[in-house]
């Protein structure tokens, strides 16, 4: 008799792709804006996250505007990784768009058209609407469909209830074909919109509990509404000036925003909307939601951008600017002069100026040990110390970047724990910067186009390259 082979199944998941920030929960701040060891994932700069922290806090009440920080610090120092902690802080509310200094340049728009398109994301509108809705529990459904196919649109009746009253509303073929969507039933708890006819399914009534014997893990149970079946109702819709702006600009707006295929817009549709949402603060039916716009490498700004953003800041609906750079005195773009963090003198003045030191030993092992956990890779309590050694005498992101390489190595050898010989392995075999430029410098003759200097101390050059 042949065996009977039942087929594996698994559970879909929502996949969620590790990338170098994904541990970031937060700023790791308590309720005094104190920041801890190592909580939500931030490890270290505790001056870097207190300062970050109270500009967070200004934002979410409301008393910044048109404000700009910089986090200025050497790479792997925690730059952006506080920038996210203050995107997750904010919660989904409050807009927070990250661009690179480099977009600006790649994109097919003028760089001044980009920034404000950017500007305009980070500026949210928190729209309220008071709307008629009609809630109750379904008690029957009534279709009556024709006895000759198309001879006539089919029609029926509708009965609602709350704890108070019961109504019965004739249905249309709209209606009925919205309730054959929702795959609505007697014993739902509905809601429907007046205006548009659209058809919320909110649950299952409390008294239908027991109408069968088993029921999936997503049937949501309430309660029957109380009161009278049409109510008014507020609601508030949360967009961005910029997603405004698409929609009134362009024939196919809606769908421009999927597509991503914005083009310019006209300066003249902007005023209007702005002048629109004026009006809309001015009767009490909308708020201006201030959020964060984050300039990762500013440095790769030149000198138009920074004037533009000079300007843009003292508008009255500017967000607050949140700005990282890794560069020391250096030559602005466009220009032929140099200046701190290559930002123009004048920017500078206005920007509240953030710094992250590099880490310590220890600091290196707390993130190790975050890493590892994010990235589910069981590691020694060698493995570790070797990977803190090396994120010392390198830097961290190479140490990092060698967690998943060594899982790898390890999953080879049929191990269950990466040792420290993994380490070893995937070390030897992916050379760190100051190892690859010893390299080049060794073997310089062989490659074109070489422009480094021949000397008998190549290891020296190597480093006073680095250096």
């Amino acid at each position: 008799m042949a065996e009977l082979k039942l087929s594996e199944s698994r559970d879909l998941t929502r996949i969620e792709r590790i990338g170098a920030h994904s541990h970031i929960r937060g700023l790791g701040l308590d309720s005094a804006l104190e920041p801890r060891a190592v909580s939500e994932g931030m490890v270290g700069q505790t001056a870097a996250r207190k300062a970050a922290g109270v500009i967070l806090q200004m934002i979410k009440d409301g008393k910044i505007a048109g404000r700009a920080v910089l986090l200025a610090g050497q790479p792997g120092t925690g730059k952006t990784a506080i920038a996210m902690g203050m995107a997750k802080s904010l919660g989904l509310e409050t807009p927070f768009a990250m661009i690179s200094g480099s977009e600006i340049f790649s994109l097919e728009m003028s760089k001044t058209e980009a920034l404000m398109q950017a500007f305009r994301k980070a500026i949210g509108v928190r729209i309220k609407e008071e709307t008629e809705i009609i809630e109750g529990e379904v008690v029957e459904v009534q279709i009556d469909r024709p006895a000759v196919a198309g001879a006539a649109s089919k029609t029926g009746k509708l009965t609602l209830k709350t704890t108070e009253m019961e109504t019965v509303y004739d249905l249309g073929a709209k209606m009925i074909e919205a309730l054959g969507k929702e795959k609505v039933q007697s014993g739902d708890v509905i809601a429907i919109d007046k205006a548009s006819g659209k058809i919320t399914k909110l649950g299952r009534s409390f008294s239908r509990s027991r109408d069968y014997d088993a029921m999936g893990p997503q049937v949501k149970f309430v309660q029957c509404p109380d009161g009278e079946l049409q109510k008014r109702k507020e609601v508030v819709h949360c967009v961005t000036l910029h997603e405004i702006d698409v929609i009134n600009s362009r024939t196919q707006g809606f769908l421009a925003l999927f597509t991503g295929d914005t083009g310019e817009i006209r300066a003249e549709v902007r005023e209007q909307i702005d002048t629109k949402v004026a009006e809309w603060r001015e009767e009490g039916k909308a708020d201006i939601v201030p959020g964060v716009l984050f300039i990762d490498e500013v440095h790769m700004l030149d000198i138009e951008c920074f004037s533009f953003l000079n300007r843009a800041l003292e508008n009255e609906m500017a967000p607050i600017l949140v700005v990282a750079t890794n560069r020391g005195i250096t030559t602005i773009r466009g220009t032929n002069y140099k200046s701190p963090h290559g930002i123009p003198i004048d920017l500078l003045d206005r920007l509240l100026i953030i710094t992250t030191q590099p880490y310590t030993k220890d600091e290196i092992r707390k993130i190790v040990d975050i890493r590892c956990q994010e990235e589910e890779v069981e590691t020694s309590e060698e493995a570790k110390a070797l990977l803190t050694h090396i994120g010392v005498e390198t830097s961290l992101r190479y140490a990092i970047n060698l967690i998943t390489a060594a899982s790898l190595a390890c999953q080879r050898r049929k191990g269950k724990l990466v040792e420290s010989e993994d380490i070893t392995r995937v070390y030897n075999l992916f050379l760190d910067v100051k190892r690859s430029t010893q390299y080049l410098m060794e073997y310089q003759n062989q490659y074109m186009f070489n422009e480094a200097p021949v000397a008998d101390g190549d290891e020296d050059d190597a480093n006073a390259m680095l250096s």
